[in-house]
C-alpha cells in the first residue's frame, strides 16, 4: 500500500507515486514503524500482530485521500486480484515467482472509511479514493493467508474487532517486551545493552507464523493442510540458524521449538524431505547439508522430546539418502570427488556433521542398525583432509587439486575458502587436533588463521565478511571457530578472540553488523558469546566457555525457572 493525495495521472507509474523522506522524520521500534512522506505531505505508521497487519495515515487537512495497491511492486507476477466487497473492503490474491518458485499470499483489507471510487489496472494495480468526511485520518487492518480471502479474514476478525491502531500496538509491544524479557542483563555500559538487546530483537524476527487461526496452511504439495495441536512456521535458514539461533531456542523458546519440528516433519510429509530452507510452503534449496537434523537432535538431547521420534528418525534417514547434491555418492567414495559434485568440500564436511547427529539420535533411539551406518559416513570428514597441507582440499579423479592455495574461493567450497573450512568438524574435534599433530600444532593453525592477511584470492564472494585474518565472521562457517582453543587447552585464547569479535564486528549502528544476518544467526552468536558461552557441536549438551561481557545474565525460562550466570571481575582489561 502507498498513500498518496491529489493522484490524477489515469495509469501508476513508479517513479511517479514514489516520495523522498528523511530519517530524522522516521521512527522504527518492535512492533512499529512510521515515516513521513514528503511529496505527498502524510505521515504513515505500521504496526502488527501475529498474523495481521494494521495501518494508519495522516493526510494534511482537506485533501484528497487516497491509497495505491501496487501487487507487480518486487517480484515476478504469476496471478493477481484486486475485489471490492462492501463499501470499505479490498480483498485479493498475490501468486509470485522468486526465490520461493510459487509464492501464493490472500489479503483482505478492512478500511477505517467508505471506498468512493476503485480505479484498477490489469487486476495488479490500482488507485483507491475514500470519502474524506472532513476526518484527517485514514486506517487499514488487514489479514493475510496462504490458503483463501475467507481465512484472511478469519485471521483479521480473530486479532483486530475495531480500528483501535494504539491497542495493536500496545498488544504488539508486549508481546515484543515478553520476548526481549526472557534474558535480562546487568551492566553500566548502556551501548553494549543496546547492542545485546538489538541482538536479541533481531533473534526473533523469524521463523514466521504461517498457518491459519483455524491451523490450515497451504502445503509443500500446493495442497491445504491442517495444523493439528501445533502451529506450522516457514522461513527456516537452516545452514545459518542450526549453528547457534536454534540452540537459543532450546533455552528461551521450547515450547515453539517443538511447533518448529513439527513442522519440519509436516513438510517431510509434504515434500519427501526435511526442509533446507523453506520460505512460505516451498523449498528453495539454498545452501546445503540437511541441518534440519541437528536442530531436531539437539532439542532432543536437551530434553525437548514431545514429538514423534519414530518419524523424525524415518525422515533423517530418507532425507540424507536422496539422489541429489551429492548425497548419493558419499557411501560409494566416502566422500565427494570434485570431478563428481561442485562444493565437493563443504558438503562432505557438512553431511559427515549431519551423519553424525543422526547416528547420535539412532543411538539414543536404541536403533544401533542405523547408528552403526551413520558413524561411519560421520567419518568421511578425513578423506578430504590432506596431512600433508594441515587443510581440507579438493580430491579431482583420486588426487588432491593442484595448484592449492588455501585462501583461494572456488567452487569447491561454498561462500567460503580452506582456511573458513578446515576447522569444521564440530562432531569430532579431538580427533581433528590429533590429525593436525596435537594441541600445540592445532593451536598454531587457528593462530596461522586469525593472524593471515584478510586478502582473499580466486573469485568474488560477496559473503566473506567481517575479516580477522581469514576467520570471516560475516558468515556462518567460520562462527564456531573462536571457541576451538578450548579444546587445545588454550581457552585464554578463545576468550581474547570472542572478545575481540564482540567489540569490533558489533554495535548499535545501522552497520552494526558485519554480514548477513542470516534470519538471526549472527545476532544468536552475540546473544550466546555475550553470556559467556556457544554451543560448538548441536546436538550434544556441551556449551564451550568464552568470556562473558555482562556482570549477570539470567536467563527467565519457560518453566518459570532462571538460570543465573555471574562474571565477578568482568571488565575489559580482565577477559
Amino acid at each position: 500500500l502507498m498513500p498518496v493525495s491529489g493522484y490524477k495521472n489515469q495509469e501508476i507509474i513508479d517513479e511517479e507515486y514514489k516520495s523522498k523522506f528523511s530519517h530524522k522524520n522516521e521512527v522504527a521500534k518492535p512492533g512499529y514503524y512510521s515515516v513521513y512522506l514528503d511529496k505527498w505531505q502524510i505521515k504513515a505508521e505500521l504496526t502488527s500482530g501475529r498474523r495481521v497487519g494494521m495501518h494508519r495515515y495522516q493526510y494534511r487537512p482537506n485533501a484528497e485521500q487516497q491509497i495505491i495497491i501496487d501487487l507487480r511492486h518486487r517480484d515476478k507476477l504469476l496471478a493477481s486480484s484486486i475485489t471490492q466487497e462492501g463499501k470499505s473492503i479490498l480483498k485479493g490474491r498475490r501468486r509470485s515467482k522468486a526465490w520461493a518458485s510459487d509464492q501464493d499470499l490472500y489479503y483482505y483489507i478492512v478500511f477505517s472509511k467508505p471506498i468512493k471510487e476503485v480505479k484498477s489496472f490489469d487486476n495488479n494495480r490500482a488507485i483507491i479514493t475514500f470519502e474524506t468526511k472532513g476526518d484527517d485520518q485514514l486506517l487499514a487492518k488487514i489479514g493475510i493467508s496462504s490458503v483463501s480471502e475467507t481465512n484472511a479474514k478469519l485471521n483479521l476478525d480473530a486479532e483486530v474487532k475495531a480500528f483501535k491502531f494504539d491497542a495493536i500496538l500496545e498488544s504488539s509491544k508486549e508481546a515484543w517486551n515478553d520476548y526481549l524479557s526472557k534474558i535480562e542483563v546487568t551492566t553500566d555500559n548502556q551501548e553494549e545493552r543496546k547492542t545485546f538487546y538489538t541482538a536479541l530483537y533481531h533473534t526473533a524476527i523469524s521463523p514466521n507464523v504461517y498457518s491459519d487461526v483455524n491451523g490450515e496452511y497451504r502445503g509443500m504439495d500446493g495442497i491445504v493442510h491442517k495444523a493439528i495441536g501445533y502451529e506450522r512456521y516457514s522461513v527456516f535458514s537452516l545452514w545459518d540458524t542450526y549453528r547457534a539461533l536454534h540452540p537459543l531456542f532450546t533455552i528461551i523458546e521450547q515450547k515453539r521449538t517443538i511447533d518448529f519440528i513439527k513442522s519440519f516433519l509436516s513438510i517431510y510429509n509434504e515434500a519427501g524431505k526435511l526442509p533446507i530452507w523453506e520460505l512460505w510452503g516451498n523449498e528453495t534449496n539454498c545452501m546445503i547439508g540437511y541441518h534440519s537434523v541437528p536442530v531436531i537432535v539437539d532439542a532432543y538431547v536437551k530434553g525437548i522430546k514431545e514429538f514423534d521420534t519414530t518419524a523424525a528418525l524415518e525422515a533423517m534417514i530418507s532425507s540424507s539418502n536422496r539422489k541429489e547434491y551429492g548425497i548419493d555418492l558419499l557411501e560409494k567414495y566416502g566422500g565427494l570427488p570434485a570431478e563428481k559434485e561442485h562444493e565437493s568440500v563443504s558438503k562432505t564436511l557438512e553431511y559427515a556433521y549431519d551423519d553424525w547427529c543422526i547416528a547420535r539420535f539412532a543411538e539414543l533411539l536404541g536403533r544401533t542398525d542405523v547408528s552403526d551406518r551413520y558413524i561411519k559416513r560421520a567419518q568421511f570428514y578425513k578423506n578430504v583432509f590432506d596431512p600433508q597441507s594441515g587443510f581440507m582440499r579438493p580430491k579431482l579423479n583420486g588426487r588432491w587439486l593442484t595448484p592449492f592455495n588455501p585462501t583461494e574461493v572456488n567452487f569447491h567450497f561454498i561462500e567460503a575458502n580452506s582456511w573458513q573450512y578446515s576447522f569444521y568438524v564440530p562432531q569430532d574435534v579431538q580427533t581433528h587436533i590429533s590429525m593436525l599433530g596435537g594441541d600445540e600444532k592445532y593451536s598454531s593453525k587457528l593462530d596461522e588463521q586469525f593472524n593471515a592477511s584478510n586478502k582473499t584470492t580466486g573469485r568474488t564472494q560477496v559473503d566473506i565478511t567481517g575479516l580477522i585474518g581469514q576467520y570471516a565472521h560475516g558468515n556462518e562457517p567460520s562462527h564456531h571457530a573462536a571457541y576451538l582453543y578450548n579444546f587445545a587447552g588454550k581457552p585464554w585464547k578463545t576468550q581474547e578472540t570472542v572478545r575481540k569479535i564482540m567489540k569490533t564486528l558489533y554495535s548499535n549502528a545501522p552497520d552494526g553488523l558485519c554480514g548477513n544476518d542470516d534470519c538471526g544467526q549472527m545476532s544468536a552468536w552475540y546473544v550466546l558469546s555475550a553470556a559467556g558461552f556457544y554451543p560448538v557441536t548441536p546436538g550434544t549438551t556441551d556449551y564451550i566457555l568464552g568470556s562473558p561481557i555482562f556482570r549477570k545474565v539470567i536467563f527467565h525460562l519457560e518453566n518459570g525457572k532462571s538460570f543465573t550466570i555471574v562474571a565477578q571481575n568482568c571488565d575489559e582489561k580482565n577477559l
